[in-house]
């Protein structure tokens, strides 16, 4: 079993439902997705830098990414209905816990002067995004096959009702919050 996984049942269940009171193991909220997406603005002028993004996103992950489509034309961006502008990769499972394992004890430290990811970025439904602005944090990153350094939204959905269940869960798995 993966270690944050192990942390989650035998130390952030009990500290939780301690916390706010939890009648069962059931009401303690759960990490259940994590969203990567990495948009590609500029692949409307050229195609080769969506198959990259999507291929550094594949090594990240772990998983094959979709490439994601355009809903609607918008002249001003030069993007046309049904043309790819993006790749994402979603995480459940063990997949979620080892990619979650890897962003806190080896990307964010990477990170130029690092202080600690917002504690601003929580939507009022117990989900949280993270910004990045370069993909080349990540240790598999091959830094001279980068095409174009670009950056991602990673987003952790929980079963958390509010901000304040979802900050304590993902502060108790180990996410370095600021101060």
């Amino acid at each position: 079993m993966n270690r944050l996984k192990e942390k989650y049942l035998k130390e952030v269940v009990p500290s939780l439902k301690e916390k706010h009171g939890y009648k069962s193991i059931m009401e303690v909220p759960k990490l259940e997705k994590i969203v990567i997406n990495m948009g590609v603005g500029d692949a409307t002028s050229n195609s080769k830098l969506i198959e990259a993004a999507a291929k550094d996103l594949e090594v990240i992950s772990g998983q094959k990414p979709v490439i994601t489509k355009a809903r609607k034309s918008i002249a001003g961006f030069k993007v046309r209905e049904g043309q790819s502008i993006g790749c994402k990769v979603t995480l459940r499972g063990e997949n979620m816990y080892n990619f979650m394992d890897k962003l806190i004890s080896i990307a964010l430290p990477r990170v130029r002067d690092f202080r600690g990811v917002s504690t601003k970025a929580f939507d009022g439904r117990g989900n949280y995004t993270l910004g990045i602005k370069e993909q080349l944090i990540f240790a598999e990153i091959d830094y001279d096959s980068v095409v174009k350094v670009r950056g991602m939204d990673i987003v952790f959905v929980t079963t958390a009702k509010s901000n304040e269940e979802a900050f304590d869960l993902l502060n108790e798995l180990g996410i370095p919050f600021r101060k």
